[in-house]
């Protein structure tokens, strides 16, 4: 059974890692490309873009696919939609693997805004150390504050990406722990974060760091992400694949 994981989160590794020698399966992994040193996978991974919705449809019917499973970031709407309207057009089982988003909690200092563009705005007049943990392509909003001192944290460098005068970039990739997250805001002297609404386990210790430090997080809020069959991780997504196969066959 041929199936294309849409990638570049930790549950599309995780899918990857379950499905690679089981031989009912012939997994391939697609990613963005927007990383550009992604970690090996255990299975066949091709990077870059379909050319849109046709063109993925394009591809879906050229691979002989059987079934698709959307794990892309939750912030990767433009794809999702792409892959209902693709798996609708040739008329392919599609199911998503949806990560719950992170709550407000008693002590947090949340700052709930839909842009990067608002939170640039929500982080007022005043200048302000201001840590950023959204994603290299989201840096360019923050032009329009100027004021601050910003602290990067991305996986790769920018590239071309229009950024703030102030800004310093700090190069990891997650996860990261509390007792970390703590040393750094402390000793950035960090009097903000800005943060997108990812969920999960990996980077929500900075969070946990921020409300211990009683420091205000600007949270980006998720886009509507259209989807397929709504699974909660990896497991749930070989158990649908096997149910597909054993329907089938």
């Amino acid at each position: 059974m041929r199936i294309l994981i849409l990638g570049g989160t930790t549950e599309a590794s995780e899918l990857a890692r379950l499905l690679a020698g089981d031989a009912r399966f012939q997994p391939t992994l697609s990613l963005a490309g927007r990383t550009t040193s992604p970690k090996p996978q255990p299975v066949p991974t091709r990077i870059g873009g379909f050319g849109g919705g046709a063109g993925l449809q394009a591809w879906l019917r050229d691979n002989a696919i059987a079934a698709v499973i959307d794990a892309t970031h939750p912030y990767a709407a433009q794809i999702s939609a792409h892959a209902v309207a693709a798996c609708r057009a040739v008329s392919l089982p599609l199911a998503s693997i949806v990560r719950p988003a992170w709550q407000c909690e008693d002590g947090d200092q949340w700052i709930e805004v839909d842009t990067p563009q608002a939170a640039a705005a929500a982080l007022g007049s005043d200048p302000a150390r201001v840590f950023l943990s959204l994603g290299r392509l989201d840096l360019a909003a923050f032009c329009a504050a100027p004021q601050h001192h910003y602290i990067a944290r991305t996986i790769d460098p920018p590239g071309d990406v229009p950024l703030p005068p102030d800004i310093r970039f700090v190069y990891a990739r997650g996860p990261f722990d509390e007792a970390n997250e703590d040393d750094f805001l402390r000793g950035e002297r960090i009097q903000a974060l800005v943060s997108k609404n990812s969920g999960g386990a990996a980077t929500y210790p900075k969070i946990a760091a921020a409300r211990r430090l009683q420091l205000p997080v600007v949270m980006i809020a998720r886009p509507d992400k259209p989807g397929g069959v709504p699974l909660d991780g990896a497991q749930a997504a070989r158990r649908w694949l096997e149910a597909l196969l054993a329907h089938h066959g």
